[in-house]
């Protein structure tokens, strides 16, 4: 017996299709770029380089939260959900002034990496759509 077409289990069998892959892969390189800079935070901490620990670990803290977020924001992706788009385009969005802060602090190559990465998940996230893949709406 074949599942129903609107049924978990079709949805699950699907491929993801290209540009949800990457907008979940955008996802997930972000997240592993937050927690590289948690990491770099604590061992600030640990190695008493850091000028007021309270911050450092309150980032820190911060930090995780937001890569443990994007996980999920792949996770939906890589799971099909319709609804990861607009966070997707707004987080990605409100790194653009980030890059443009990297360049005038003096840090291009950041400033080129995070203003590509970021591009990419926009325009990844528009291209994916809302995950319906052409479904009839209910009305």
């Amino acid at each position: 017996m074949t599942p129903r077409k609107d049924s978990p289990t079709a949805e699950a069998s699907q491929p993801v299709d290209r540009s949800r892959a990457v907008a979940a892969l955008v996802c997930v390189a972000q997240a592993l770029g937050l927690w590289g800079l948690c990491a770099f935070y604590l061992w600030e901490v640990a190695t008493g380089h850091s000028d007021d620990v309270t911050r450092a670990v309150m980032s820190a803290i911060l930090i995780a939260v937001f890569g443990a977020l994007l996980l999920i924001l792949a996770r939906a992706w890589w799971g099909g959900a319709g609804w990861p788009n607009t966070p997707t385009v707004v987080w990605n969005l409100l790194l653009l002034p980030v890059a443009w802060g990297l360049k005038q602090g003096g840090f291009g190559w950041a400033a080129v990496v995070l203003a590509v990465v970021a591009v990419g998940g926009i325009v990844s996230a528009l291209a994916a759509g809302d995950g319906t893949h052409g479904a009839p709406k209910s009305d």
